[in-house]
């Protein structure tokens, strides 16, 4: 158990929510503070000073010592800058000594007789009451608080703060999203918006653009007012009553309602589109030939992509490979010739013998 001092330190501690020592310790260290100043200050004005002015010419004098010359022939004392730092020592070890001293009796007096309780009372501090203790009701005796207990509630409490933070956090984050849309949509009061047509957005009708707001002419302009879009509210804070309605959202909740129906709607239309024939029209017929088109150069370019990984040289096109050598282009349109030439006899043969069976025909009848 603490005793009757320790019960007070705590006390004041509480009260003053700084240790009352601290006090002291601040004042000494300040004072400190100021003596380390005040020495190098003092030995800064000896060093800067002339020696022969603080007298150690006439002690050079009185000894019968010369003094030496520096490069400018002005007399130089050696031992003048030792004899300082050493004096500057020791008179600041004596200050040292005296605030040492002194201030030592200024803390006990201030402990016994400021910082301190009145005396005269036994244990009176087991009987002062702060004031954000008013009010605080006591657990009674027979509680279950237990050590493991109180360490899960302050667990979970530290836990709440934390959670409190990131949702405040959250919160400004949305707040200053919700800030900037705003101001996508509400324009400058000054700026007047002309009617967006389907080709140019929404131009200020002076020479300035109101480029702070893009989307304003979704609820500033005389369409958007023709379908019942009225434009945001001028306000200067960036949060709304939270039962206040405006016609887009009325809108786009109706919108969202109506999305069951329509995939309703779309799936009992479904199986009619298993059996019903889409109408064919020119465009169709030309986006098919489009693609059929593209497939051949994209199988072409593959080819001559695989042929030149395997060392056919493509670049006077490619018309095949014979005997494990590739067949150039002039024996491609040769053979080519020949073929045609070959066809032409099978051709006029095939003629010569339908003629001749003609006119067995004829003679026989």
């Amino acid at each position: 158990m603490a005793s009757a001092k320790q019960q007070e330190n705590m006390l004041l501690t509480e009260h003053f929510t700084w240790p009352p020592i601290s006090l002291i310790d601040d004042i000494i260290n300040a004072t400190n503070e100021v003596l380390y100043r005040c020495t190098d200050s003092f030995e800064t004005g000896l060093l800067s000073a002339d020696p022969a002015l603080l007298g150690f010419a006439d002690r050079y004098a009185a000894e019968s010592r010369v003094s030496e010359k520096d490069e400018d022939g002005n007399d130089s004392f050696p031992e003048a800058r030792l004899e300082i730092e050493e004096g500057v020592l020791k008179l600041e070890t004596l200050m040292e000594n005296a605030v040492d001293k002194n201030f030592d009796r200024f803390e006990i007096w201030t402990l016994r007789n400021v910082l301190c309780l009145p005396r005269g009372e036994e244990e009176l501090g087991r009987w002062v009451r702060l004031g954000h203790y008013e009010n605080l009701q006591t657990p009674p005796k027979d509680s279950k608080l237990t050590p493991e207990s109180v360490h899960t509630l302050r667990r979970e409490f530290i836990e709440t703060q934390k959670l409190n933070a990131a949702l405040v956090a959250e919160k400004k984050r949305n707040d200053a999203i919700i800030a900037n849309l705003r101001a996508w949509l509400q324009p400058n009061p000054t700026t007047k918006l002309e009617p967006r047509n389907s080709t140019s957005p929404a131009k200020p009708s002076n020479n300035g653009t109101d480029a702070s707001a893009p989307f304003a002419f979704l609820t500033h302009t005389p369409a958007a007012q023709s379908l019942g879009i009225q434009p945001l509210p001028q306000t200067s804070s960036t949060t709304a009553a939270p039962d206040s309605r405006t016609p887009l959202t009325t809108h786009t909740t109706f919108t969202t309602s109506q999305l069951p129906y329509l995939r309703q709607l779309l799936a009992s239309l479904q199986p009619y589109l298993a059996t019903t024939a889409l109408p064919t029209s020119t465009a169709s017929t030309t986006s098919a030939g489009e693609m059929t088109r593209e497939r051949k150069v994209y199988v072409e370019s593959q080819s001559k992509r695989i042929l030149e990984r395997r060392g056919v040289d493509t670049k006077d096109g490619v018309e095949g490979v014979w005997d494990g050598r590739r067949v150039g282009a002039e024996e491609v349109r040769g053979l080519e010739g020949l073929v045609q030439s070959m066809s032409r006899g099978r051709d006029k043969a095939e003629d010569a013998g339908a003629g001749a069976e003609q006119g067995e025909a004829m003679d026989t009848s």
